[in-house]
């Protein structure tokens, strides 16, 4: 079920997309709105504070908040827009409701050299890794595909139903995530991949292999995913910082 929060983000993002609130209108005023919702002002804030950090509001001080030019015109989620998020954030960002079929979660008994380098087992003293390999979804619509092996010192104790909720917020529990690092490649979609997302063989589809860290550069987990390339693009900000 939904929280008022998410109700309130979801309701004004429609709003753009049928273009009762247009490009660069101001919103009605906090107060307004909570009349309208019948809820707090801080409710009202939370809910713009989202739309803002999806970059479908922009808030002016002293004159309001205002529509985006351009918001909601692309229709595919953004990822990387906010930053590093996790797939309920961002989820929720749009209004929609995730939710996780976990369909399998086990140890890997002798893990190959490369995930050993990749997860800096060597370095351990709990070398243990765990494979978890998941289903996401938007409402009713399967998204993403994941392939997640990730060090047992970070979930000890969890079991598969555990992972139906977001891995960030586990994560959260017991450690800090500082950044991740991603490699994207387009590639076909496989009958398995068909099968679980529901689209058909032979389309298109993103692969991205990310590595995620703490904030002092130690590995967490080696995520494989396969993102609809109907529903996604990939937003980065690049530099040319020496």
């Amino acid at each position: 079920m939904m929280t008022k929060v998410e109700e309130i983000v979801k309701i004004i993002r429609e709003r753009i997309r049928n273009e009762t609130y247009t490009s660069r209108q101001r919103l009605p005023s906090e107060y307004q709105l909570a009349q309208e919702f019948h809820v707090s002002r801080l409710t009202i804030r939370k809910a713009i504070s989202r739309l803002i950090n999806a970059k479908i509001l922009v808030k002016d001080p002293g004159k309001g908040t205002y529509v985006m030019l351009g918001a909601e015109r692309n229709s595919k989620i953004e990822s990387g827009r906010g930053g590093l998020q996790s797939f309920t954030e961002v989820a929720r960002e749009h209004g929609k409701t995730a939710h996780t079929k976990v369909l399998k979660f086990a140890p890997i008994r002798n893990p190959s050299r490369k995930i050993s380098e990749i997860l800096a087992l060597d370095d351990r003293l709990d070398k243990q890794v765990f494979e978890l390999k998941r289903i996401r979804y938007w409402d009713n619509d399967p998204m993403t595909l994941e392939k997640i092996l990730i060090c047992d010192e970070y979930i000890k104790n969890k079991t598969l139903t555990d992972f139906e909720q977001s891995l960030f917020k586990i994560l959260n529990e017991n450690i800090e995530i500082g950044y991740a690092h991603q490699e994207i490649e387009a590639i076909m979609v496989t009958d398995e991949i068909s099968k679980y997302l529901n689209i058909k063989r032979q389309q298109p589809i993103f692969k991205v292999k990310t590595i995620t860290y703490t904030p002092d550069a130690i590995p967490i987990f080696f995520d494989t995913s396969f993102y609809r390339a109907d529903k996604y693009s990939f937003k980065s900000t690049l530099t040319r910082l020496r």
